[in-house]
């Protein structure tokens, strides 16, 4: 028997966006700041971080519903390990980013596929039992892990600055909004903006840490981390106090007329 619950995900907000490209942005300079300036090693940072988002998600699922610190821990450590796992499959075994986006691309489509199959849905809306969740941070690993695969590759292909790269999937984010508004599908509306805020976030990352001389802020990983997660945890007290991103909250809101 399916155990039942309230939503388990946030409504999708200006805040909920506000806080996934903050997420992401953490993903690559915190996996850059522990690798490489601390000298961890990818697999040890790896390592690190998969045991702390094992540990995340095992307190994410105990819960019935939807709380912004236990929710947003998991996406912040998901964006690390997603990272980290394009960053294994070029940097420690020589797997090219275009085969690495394409794989990625196949098994985020066969999740996808496997979700509706199972479940008849892929709105987030309706993550209120186990196994829909279970596919819900599937799915988002796996976005991870294929944006920055996609961001990476799409760099590596341009030789483009840390600054204009940013541009890119600004744009793109800006066609699929265009696109939602002219009547595209919201599932489908949601998870294109879902995996373009991954190479967004990470250029952004990209352009505050690197140095002057390559086009950067040349503000250093560390202070990036810092500044962001500052910003995360900044937003995640607001949404805990006002819950304006709660879905039952807002749907009382709705019938109240409010």
């Amino acid at each position: 028997m399916k155990r039942q619950m309230l939503n388990k995900v946030p409504e999708v907000t200006i805040f909920f966006w506000i806080i996934k490209i903050l997420c992401t942005t953490v993903g690559e300079s915190l996996a850059d700041y522990i690798n490489e300036t601390l000298g961890f090693g990818l697999t040890n940072t790896t390592l690190l971080f998969t045991a702390a988002l094992i540990a995340a998600l095992i307190v994410q699922f105990r819960l019935n519903r939807y709380v912004p610190g236990p929710y947003w821990l998991a996406v912040v450590l998901i964006s690390v390990v997603g990272t980290l796992l394009t960053d294994n499959l070029t940097d420690a075994h020589g797997v090219p980013l275009w085969l690495s986006s394409v794989v990625f691309a196949v098994l985020l489509a066969g999740v996808f596929a496997a979700w509706y199959a199972r479940e008849g849905t892929l709105s987030i809306h309706s993550i209120n039992t186990t196994p829909r969740e279970c596919w819900y941070w599937l799915v988002v690993l796996v976005t991870f892990a294929l944006g920055t695969a996609v961001g990476d590759w799409t760099l590596e292909l341009t030789g483009w600055s840390p600054g204009v790269a940013i541009l890119l999937p600004a744009g793109l984010i800006a066609a699929v909004f265009v696109a939602w508004r002219l009547g595209m599908g919201p599932v489908l509306s949601f998870w294109l903006a879902y995996i373009l805020t991954r190479p967004l976030g990470a250029n952004i990352g990209d352009f505050l840490s690197a140095d002057k001389s390559e086009g950067g802020l040349g503000l250093g990983t560390l202070v990036t981390s810092v500044i962001f997660l500052a910003a995360i945890l900044a937003t995640v007290i607001y949404l805990t106090v006002t819950g304006v991103d709660r879905t039952e909250s807002r749907r009382l809101d709705e019938a109240r007329g409010a």
